[in-house]
């Protein structure tokens, strides 16, 4: 998947997007505020080219909702990326457009010019959370345009938020399941961020969208991750990319973190081991055995993970060390007080 790809990122930010959603400022966000041409294009496989490729090379479109563009202009943007696939400078071409600026004609013009990916930002797939984010579309939209994604032979990636206005965390896990049914090739999940110049930012100043913290983008997303693993649906990403401008301030409040996926798996890790750990008796010393890889998830930032369960179980002590096992299996043993760990 991709998400092993050098990515070569080409930023439109707004161009085509003809709803203002309430969360969004895609110049902050991308950092970018020039609309791309051609040259803009060619100059960025330059850059990769300075650098050896050691994987696959995917230029991809960003920051806008590509499909919805003045033709013209997605016709001069995408000749540019052909012509570098066909030199081999690059080895793939991707996109992301809105479910609504899908059609078959739209399809058959990406795949003439050699679009190997469709990123649809789906967002939700409950209609009241779209309604309220000023989406412009339905879930509905996202079922049939995944359907036409796919049927035209392109890998289709969905993009979920979580936090949005009027969503609960059931309605994201709902979200979750119901992207599973349309079978992506991958997922990105993008916790809500309040960034500057933004209705979103202005309803938070208001009073009338409760912030959706680090601590709730990390328990949700700790229960919608493990359905698209067992689906066998890679999450490619989780928050957004850390920016010069959304570190400077851009990111006023939210789930914005550098390593917000590092606190996702690790909180999966705690969930799992809590899971093991009902009905032992307090007083009891825990071994926590875990794949070499995953130590560090199980134990958590600053060990926190062993001291949750430690103080949560009353046990007198919690320790983690690495096993044979596969990634993301857990196996514990609980001893009594006075053997050895």
């Amino acid at each position: 998947m991709s998400a092993r790809a050098e990515i070569i990122p080409v930023f439109v930010p707004h161009l085509g997007c003809r709803h203002a959603c309430v969360f969004c400022n895609q110049r902050r966000i991308s950092g970018e505020s020039c609309p791309a041409t051609a040259e803009t294009v060619r100059e960025a496989i330059r850059r990769a080219e300075t650098v050896p490729r050691v994987k696959k090379r995917e230029l991809a479109f960003y920051g806008g909702s590509f499909t919805a563009i003045e033709e013209t202009r997605q016709c001069e943007l995408l000749a540019a990326a052909k012509a570098a696939l066909d030199q081999g400078k690059i080895d793939a071409i991707r996109l992301s457009t809105r479910p609504d600026a899908i059609d078959e004609r739209v399809l058959a013009r990406l795949k003439a010019y050699g679009v190997e990916t469709v990123e649809l930002g789906a967002q939700s797939m409950d209609d009241a959370a779209l309604t309220a984010s000023k989406r412009g579309h339905g879930a509905g939209d996202v079922f049939h345009a995944s359907e036409l994604v796919k049927a035209a032979g392109f890998r289709l990636v969905l993009q979920m938020m979580t936090g949005l206005p009027g969503d609960t965390p059931g309605r994201c896990v709902e979200t979750a399941r119901r992207i599973i049914k349309c079978k992506p090739d991958g997922v990105r999940i993008y916790p809500t961020v309040i960034v500057r110049d933004t209705e979103l930012y202005e309803l938070w100043q208001a009073g009338a969208y409760r912030e959706h913290t680090v601590e709730d983008a990390v328990s949700v997303c700790a229960r919608i991750v493990p359905l698209f693993e067992r689906a066998g649906i890679p999450v490619i990403r989780l928050g957004l990319n850390p920016t010069d401008e959304l570190s400077g301030g851009a990111a006023v409040a939210g789930a914005y973190h550098p390593a917000l996926g590092e606190l996702v798996k690790s909180r999966i890790f705690y969930n799992r081991a809590e899971a093991l750990l009902q009905g032992v008796k307090p007083g009891m010393r825990v071994m926590i055995e875990v794949n070499p890889s995953q130590v560090s998830q199980m134990t958590g930032q600053h060990r926190q993970n062993l001291t949750r369960l430690r103080e949560q179980f009353a046990l007198s002590d919690v320790k983690v060390r690495p096993a044979a096992l596969e990634k993301g299996e857990i196996r514990i043993s609980v001893i009594e007080n006075g053997d050895a760990l």
